[in-house]
C-alpha cells in the first residue's frame, strides 16, 4: 500500500533526532509539508538537509518546548507558511535520572523531565488545536512510552511524565473529537535513539561498567526509529483513519 500525505501540513516537536527526525523525513517523503522544532539546531540542519535534498518541503524553527511562546510561534509558523496544521507529532522528550532511587531523586531533575515531556506536550496541544479546528480537523500523535503506561522505567521522572502524556491524551481526545481531530498515544519500544543510548550509557557508568561497551551491546537488540516513523505515517494518512486508542510499536 502506497501511503501518501500529499497536501497535509505536519508539525513535529523534537524533530532533530530520534523518532522526531525519522518521522519528519518519512512524512516529507510521503508528500507532507513539514515544520519541526527543537533546541538542537546542529542536528536539525542535518534533518532539514536530508529532506530538502530528497525533494521534500520542510522548515525548521528553533523551539524550546518548555517555553509556551516558542511553542505557540512554531504552530503559527506552520499556519502562516503553509495554511494550517493537519498533523501534530509531539516527540520532544528527555530522560534524566536513570537508576536513581526515589529517595535520592532530585526534585530539580524531576521538574526538568516533566517540563519537557509533559508540559511541552500540553503547550503543543493547546496551540495546535485551534488551528486544526479552523482547518476542519486533523490527527495528533503524542509520543509516550510503555514506561508509565503499562510498566515502569529506569527513571522515576520519565515514567511519571509519559504516564502523564497518556492521561493528557485520554482527556483531550474527548474534547476534540467533535472538531474532527483524532488522537493517539504512541508507545514505542526500545529504539536506538540518542535518548535511549544516553540512558544506557549513564546507567552503565553509574553501575561501574563500560558505557561504550553497554551501548554497543544494546544496539543489537534495539529497533530502528525509521520503523516507528513508517507506522506514524500510516496513522496520519487517510488509510489510518479507522485506528483508535493507544498504539504500541517495537
Amino acid at each position: 500500500m502506497d501511503v501518501r500525505l500529499d497536501n497535509k501540513v505536519a508539525v513535529i516537536t523534537g524533530g532533530s533526532t530520534g523518532i522526531g527526525a525519522a518521522t519528519a523525513i518519512e512524512y516529507a517523503k510521503a508528500g507532507a509539508k513539514v515544520v519541526f522544532g527543537d533546541i538542537n539546531e546542529e542536528d536539525a540542519q542535518k534533518t532539514l538537509r536530508t529532506i530538502i535534498e530528497s525533494g521534500g518541503v520542510a522548515k525548521f524553527q528553533s523551539t524550546d518546548v518548555t517555553v509556551e511562546t516558542e511553542v505557540a510561534d512554531l504552530m503559527e509558523t506552520a499556519d502562516t507558511a503553509f495554511g494550517g496544521i493537519d498533523v501534530l507529532v509531539t516527540s520532544a522528550g528527555i530522560l534524566q535520572g536513570p537508576s536513581v532511587r526515589i529517595d535520592d531523586f532530585e526534585a530539580t531533575t524531576f521538574n526538568s523531565v516533566i517540563d519537557v515531556n509533559l508540559k511541552g506536550t500540553f503547550y503543543a496541544l493547546k496551540h495546535a488545536v485551534p488551528i486544526m479546528q479552523k482547518g476542519g480537523g486533523g490527527v495528533i500523535l503524542c509520543i509516550a512510552s510503555g514506561a508509565g503506561v503499562r510498566g515502569g522505567s529506569s527513571s522515576v521522572a520519565y515514567a511519571s511524565s509519559k504516564g502523564g502524556v497518556n492521561g493528557l491524551v485520554m482527556t483531550v481526545e474527548n474534547q476534540v473529537a467533535s472538531m474532527g481531530i483524532r488522537m493517539h498515544t504512541i508507545c514505542p519500544g526500545g529504539l536506538a535513539t540518542p535518548l535511549k543510548l544516553g540512558q544506557i550509557a549513564e546507567s552503565a557508568k553509574r553501575d561501574g561498567q563500560d558505557p561504550d561497551a553497554a551501548v554497543a551491546n544494546a544496539r543489537n537488540s534495539l529497533g530502528d526509529p525509521a520503523g516507528v516513523a513508517r507506522v506514524l505515517t500510516f496513522l496520519v494518512s487517510d488509510a489510518g483513519s479507522y485506528t483508535r486508542g493507544q498504539i504500541f510499536t517495537r
